[in-house]
């Protein structure tokens, strides 16, 4: 799948803990409905193969809807599953040796804190970056903050796409507003909703009319 900056607005990574009783796949097919724009499966509690089958049955789902299917971390898994693409954070393994072993057309996501992070990340053939965390987050305890003044920075930096990440929600998404970002990733917004079909539609619709028109 051919990288556009249009897969970028409501970005939407997975989180199982949220689920309250439904599946996975559920609240992604609800999210898809909604309008989302980008799918990233993150696990980090599943075995190997079965992190596979999830990712096999996620990414039949998003070729229905014709949305990108991203694998967090794994790059093993995001080859296997033939993923569109694969994320990688300052952690992870380095994105020049992530972007030697998948395919040359998959997509690379990479996350960044600082300026130099994200040049860094863009010369070593990254498509796009994912930046945060934006605002206090339960869902990533380990996560990095970084300030707006730093997110607009970053986007002033790069020729690439950049989705703002960490507690990103309808109550605080317009304090985005002129940093420059192509898109939001989310996740309890989405999968910690009641409705994440609704929930991704307002996302959405806040995203194209006032962080990108």
């Amino acid at each position: 799948m051919r990288f556009d900056k249009k897969m970028m607005p409501v970005y939407a990574v997975t989180d199982r803990t949220w689920l309250d009783g439904r599946t996975l796949y559920e609240v992604t097919e609800e999210a898809l409905a909604g309008g989302a724009t980008c799918i990233q499966l993150r696990e980090k509690e599943l075995d190997a193969e079965s992190i596979l089958k999830e990712a096999e049955e996620l990414k039949a789902l998003c070729e229905r809807y014709k949305v990108p299917f991203i694998v967090n971390d794994d790059v093993d898994t995001a080859i296997r599953c033939s993923a569109d693409g694969v994320h990688v954070g300052q952690h992870d393994m380095e994105a020049l040796k992530v972007r030697e072993l998948i395919d040359p057309g998959m997509i690379l996501g990479v996350s960044a804190q600082t300026v130099e992070q994200a040049l860094r990340a863009e010369r070593d053939g990254a498509d796009y970056l994912g930046v945060g965390s934006i605002f206090s987050t339960g869902t990533k305890a380990d996560a990095d903050d970084v300030s707006i003044s730093e997110l607009k920075a970053i986007c002033e930096a790069v020729s690439i796409p950049v989705v703002a990440i960490g507690g990103i929600g309808p109550d605080n998404i317009m304090e985005l507003k002129g940093t420059g970002i192509d898109g939001v990733a989310v996740v309890s917004a989405i999968y910690a909703a009641k409705d994440p079909r609704a929930a991704t539609e307002r996302l959405l619709d806040l995203v194209k009319r006032e962080l990108l028109a």
